[in-house]
């Protein structure tokens, strides 16, 4: 072995035990992608016993399929529910439980290169074969890999049949190595709050940078998918997302991110500027309606013109892009001002993946940030209801009859 290639194992084993670490900090990440792998491994040693798969006319079958049996199998990542295959002869008999409460580590270290590394097939199997105590081909290999990634795929452009009134956008960034180049890739990530009152998380892409184009694009495509209905976006105040939400959904209401628009404000506040300024200006993001807010507007642009009149000039020009979310209920105001709740959800990708710190490929990063979306998205469906929606409705409903008087 030359000397490059025992860097480049050290380098693997080193990624490996960093990721069994950010499992052992959240278990639940995994537990969907072990459940999927181990039931396709059932799956397989089935076609391999009776010697046909699924709906498969073959010369030398030797059994047939008989239905399943439930079984639950304990984990490191918690309790899985599996259904073992039965033949009518009786002739399957799984070694999978056995091997894998020996080998569960060789599982979970081949879904981590399966989903991250991209490594080969040829090493899959050469893990599965411990696992499951015989061979499986390349191809068998490669069709449990396809499976994973098509329920992602299908997860990522499911049609989207309601309407979600709230989005909520943002991109963060991943290093991805291409054509021997280590570039940060724009991951786009879209959120929608449906009239149930529940967050989805509505779109996963990944581009070479955040622009208007990759933007338009990523919107097109869910519109394409069926979304309709929004009355508010949130976002940053991306130029390139500002123009694209004009042009694919001119009707919906642009709300500019307060949190962001604050800390652009103070880059603008001398070093040793007045903190009670920045104060103020934030207890404006806190009042119960426009008029109040503007009336302490005018108030702060009076006290503060004189002695920082840069930071006024510019946050009085720009600060009626942060009041949008007032034209809307108040017991929503809290959840609509800002894109914190995105923010959380990106803070929670970056933990799990800093551990790759460079991605081989597009694809692995698209694949690792999609499985902890969809990790997300099934608990808020899950969850209790993150808004009651009934305030939206009585307040378009009191809008409609201010509009007909």
């Amino acid at each position: 072995m030359t000397m490059t290639q025992t860097l480049k194992e050290e380098q693997k084993d080193t990624l490996v035990e960093q990721f069994r670490q950010a499992l052992s900090e959240d278990e639940d990440v995994f537990r969907p992608l072990i459940q999927t792998v181990v039931q396709e491994l059932l799956e397989e040693e089935m076609n391999e016993a009776i010697g046909a798969r699924k709906g498969e006319r073959t010369m030398g079958r030797l059994s047939y399929r008989s239905g399943y049996y439930p079984r639950t199998l304990v984990t490191r990542v918690g309790k899985i529910e599996l259904k073992v295959p039965q033949d009518r002869q009786g002739r399957f008999c799984t070694a999978i439980f056995e091997r894998y409460q020996r080998s569960e580590k060789a599982l979970v270290t081949a879904l981590i290169e399966m989903y991250i590394q991209g490594v080969s097939t040829r090493k899959v199997g050469a893990v599965a074969e411990q696992l499951c105590g015989h061979q499986f081909s390349a191809s068998t290999i490669s069709r449990l890999n396809k499976t994973l990634d098509e329920e992602l795929e299908h997860f990522a452009h499911r049609r989207l049949c309601e309407e979600y009134p709230y989005v909520i956008l943002d991109a963060r960034y991943e290093k991805v190595r291409s054509d021997g180049l280590i570039n940060p890739n724009a991951v786009l990530i879209a959120v929608g709050i449906n009239w149930d009152g529940r967050r989805e998380i509505l779109g996963v892409e990944i581009a070479n940078r955040e622009s208007r184009t990759s933007w338009k694009q990523f919107l097109l495509a869910l519109k394409k998918r069926g979304l309709h209905g929004v009355r508010l976006a949130i976002t940053d105040n991306h130029e390139g997302l500002k123009n694209a939400l004009r042009e694919i959904f001119p009707e919906t209401a642009w709300q500019r991110c307060y949190v962001h628009f604050l800390c652009n404000a103070r880059d603008r506040l001398p070093r040793k500027g007045d903190d009670d300024c920045m104060q103020e200006l934030r207890w404006i993001y806190d009042r119960r309606d426009r008029q109040e807010a503007c009336r302490d507007l005018k108030a702060w642009i009076e006290r503060w013109a004189a002695r920082y009149p840069k930071l006024v000039d510019w946050a009085e020009e720009h600060i009626e892009e942060t009041l949008a979310f007032y034209r809307f209920p108040k017991a929503h105001h809290k959840h609509i001002k800002s894109t914190n709740m995105l923010e959380r959800l990106n803070q929670e990708i970056k933990r799990r993946s800093h551990v790759v710190r460079i991605f081989p490929n597009e694809a692995s990063c698209l694949r690792l940030i999609r499985a902890l979306c969809v990790e997300t998205h099934e608990k808020w469906i899950e969850a209790h209801r993150y808004l009651n929606m009934i305030h939206l409705r009585d307040h378009l409903k009191t809008a409609l009859q201010d509009q007909a008087a």
